[in-house]
């Protein structure tokens, strides 16, 4: 994804799925410009939700069980984490298949989007990436990680 090989962690595909994630779950201008216009090319807050816990089962246990593997140390797992129960309070309150109007007034939706960033930062700036580009298209990053 930038200067540090992507691929420098055992489970680097992970990783790169729970990067994408918390990046459009960081970014205001990003749901702004391309959820809430309904962009296909980048999925939908659900899906962001997805790929931030469907490998990783981050929806059942810490990441810090993932230390070494997908995270590099103890503060990003505890940075995802802060960020994973805060999306996932939401989604549970509104559902999941709920309008992308829904979650952005939800009334605890910024503080989701800061704890998405806070972990976004960490994590993009421990692979050498800048945390400010725009995030990537799921095309890119299934790309990316080899993934069908």
């Amino acid at each position: 994804m930038g200067a540090m090989p992507l691929n420098d962690m055992p489970w680097w595909r992970w990783r790169a799925q729970v990067r994408s994630a918390l990046h459009m779950l960081s970014d205001e201008a990003f749901q702004q410009d391309r959820w809430l216009a309904g962009d296909p090319a980048y999925g939908d807050v659900t899906d962001a939700v997805y790929r931030l816990v469907e490998d990783t089962w981050l929806d059942h246990w810490s990441a810090e069980k993932y230390v070494g593997t997908i995270f590099r140390d103890p503060v990003e797992a505890s940075l995802v984490d802060t960020a994973v129960l805060r999306v996932l309070r939401i989604m549970h309150q509104v559902g999941a298949d709920a309008p992308v109007t829904v979650y952005l007034e939800h009334h605890g939706w910024p503080e989701a989007v800061r704890a998405a960033r806070e972990a976004h930062v960490r994590l993009a700036t421990a692979d050498g990436d800048d945390p400010d580009t725009a995030p990537r298209t799921l095309d890119l990053i299934r790309i990316l990680t080899g993934a069908a």
